[in-house]
């Protein structure tokens, strides 16, 4: 048993897989990606809806360094049209107790806003994750300004099961966020 135990923490983390999707795909992140990433991630209105670990403004080395950190994580796929990367969606596994949950984050590049891609992209890496990493709840904490996100999450079937009131601070500003969720049936 420990044998095993230490073969499985050598292992390679694997990559995602590719998801079909509408319109394109869900699929790991490519060093090719680094020019749309960049493009992209670089927009004001992005940085104010995520968590401050994403940077404004945003770079090439910035870039870089995510496409790194999403090769080790199983569930961290770019959304993809046929032609480039547009977004990103991934799932941050939680650890002792809570290891069967994950915290949903996502972003979409503002000219694919509107269009139904993020409601598809959610829905699609829920499915992936009930069905292929065992996990039994998925959730979502969208700030209070962010009503886009909100229907997102709606749309996917996740329910909103509470504001947490003041509980970030994002662009000098003390809000609220929303806690959405999905649970395995």
């Amino acid at each position: 048993m420990i044998g095993l135990m230490i073969e499985e923490n050598l292992m390679e983390p694997q990559p995602p897989p590719t998801l079909p999707t509408t319109f394109g795909c869900l699929r790991p992140w490519r060093a090719d990606d680094l020019p749309a990433l960049v493009k992209y991630a670089n927009n004001r209105k992005i940085w104010l809806n995520l968590r401050d670990g994403f940077p404004h403004p945003y770079t090439e080395e910035n870039g870089r360094a995510f496409i790194q950190a999403a090769a080790q994580r199983p569930a961290f796929f770019a959304i993809a049209t046929p032609e480039e990367a547009v977004g990103s969606i991934g799932l941050s596994i939680n650890e002792d107790v809570h290891r069967l949950t994950a915290e949903m984050g996502y972003w979409l590049a503002e000219p694919y806003w509107g269009k139904g891609i993020m409601s598809e992209a959610v829905t699609r890496i829920t499915e992936y994750a009930f069905e292929h990493l065992g996990l039994v709840r998925i959730y979502a904490e969208p700030y209070e300004h962010n009503q886009a996100s909100c229907k997102v999450l709606e749309k996917a079937g996740y329910t909103l099961e509470g504001r947490l009131r003041k509980n970030a601070i994002k662009d000098g500003q003390i809000i609220d966020m929303f806690l959405y969720a999905k649970v395995k049936e």
